[in-house]
C-alpha cells in the first residue's frame, strides 16, 4: 500500500494491506512520514513511538490510545483527530492544528505545544504538567475570566446545587479541566436543601445564602485540578452533571 503526502507524491511502499499496517511498517523502519496525507485514518492504539509526522494531515483521525511518544508532530494537521488516552509523553507538537481534537485523559507530559492551536480541543483529564508552552496554550483557551467577579456553581453531596459569586479579590485557577477552584465565594443561593455540603480530602465546607466560604487552605498549582480551594464550574448543567 502506498501512503502519499498531500500532493499526492508517494513518499512510502508497504506490502501490507491497510493503511495502519502500512504506517506501522514506516514508524518501524524509521522512515520519515513528514507531509503524509492521513485524514481519517484508523490508528487506534498504533506503536508510533518516535514517529516522524512532521506537518502530516491527521484530520479526523483515529488516534484513541496511540502510543506517539517522542513523536514528530511539528506543524500536523490534527484538527477533530481522536487523540483520547494517547501517549504523547515528550512529543514535538510545535504549530500543530488541534482545533477540536479530543486528548481527553492523554499524557501531554514534557510535550512541547509552542504555538499549537488548541481552540474548542477536549482536554478533560489530560496530563499537561511540564509541556513546554502549555501555559500560553491554554491561556488562549482561558475561561474564567482573569479579573472581576464572575458567577459559578457547584454540586453538593445529595445533588444540591449551589450558586456562588467568586469575588473579584479571589484567586482562581484553572487546568485543562472545566472545573476550576478559586480561594473564597459568596454564596448566592442553594437548590435542593436549605445548606449544601462538600468534603473529601481538603476538608469539609458548608455553604449558606448569604456566607462567604473559604478552603482549608489554597493550592496556587494549577495542575493540581482536584486539590485545595472551593471547586466550581461555570455552568449549573456542568455542575449538575459532576459525579462526586
Amino acid at each position: 500500500m502506498d501512503i502519499k503526502n498531500i500532493h499526492d507524491v508517494v513518499i512510502f511502499t508497504s506490502p501490507a494491506l491497510s493503511l495502519k499496517d502500512s504506517v506501522l511498517d514506516a514508524v518501524k523502519q524509521r522512515k520519515s512520514l513528514q507531509g503524509a496525507y492521513l485524514r481519517g485514518a484508523y490508528l487506534l492504539g498504533a506503536y508510533l513511538q518516535g514517529a516522524s509526522l512532521r506537518g502530516a494531515s491527521l484530520r479526523g483521525a483515529s488516534l484513541l490510545g496511540a502510543d506517539l511518544r517522542d513523536a514528530d508532530l511539528q506543524g500536523a494537521y490534527l484538527q477533530g483527530a481522536d487523540l483520547r488516552d494517547a501517549d504523547l509523553r515528550g512529543a514535538s507538537l510545535q504549530g500543530a492544528d488541534l482545533r477540536g481534537a479530543s486528548l481527553l485523559g492523554a499524557y501531554l507530559r514534557g510535550a512541547s505545544l509552542l504555538g499549537a492551536d488548541l481552540q474548542g480541543a477536549s482536554l478533560l483529564g489530560a496530563s499537561l504538567r511540564d509541556a513546554l508552552g502549555a501555559e500560553t496554550a491554554l491561556a488562549r483557551m482561558q475561561f474564567i475570566p482573569e479579573t472581576g467577579s464572575f458567577e459559578a456553581w457547584k454540586k453538593c453531596r445529595s445533588g444540591v446545587i449551589v450558586k456562588l459569586l467568586i469575588p473579584e479579590d479571589a484567586q482562581r485557577s484553572h487546568g485543562a479541566d472545566r472545573k476550576a477552584r478559586a480561594s473564597k465565594a459568596i454564596v448566592l443561593e442553594v437548590f435542593g436543601a436549605q445548606t449544601g455540603e462538600s468534603g473529601g480530602a481538603y476538608g469539609a465546607v458548608e455553604y449558606r445564602k448569604g456566607e462567604t466560604v473559604t478552603p482549608d487552605k489554597w493550592d496556587n498549582d494549577r495542575w493540581n485540578v482536584c486539590s485545595h480551594g472551593i471547586h466550581f464550574f461555570l455552568t449549573r448543567i456542568e455542575a449538575e452533571e459532576y459525579k462526586l
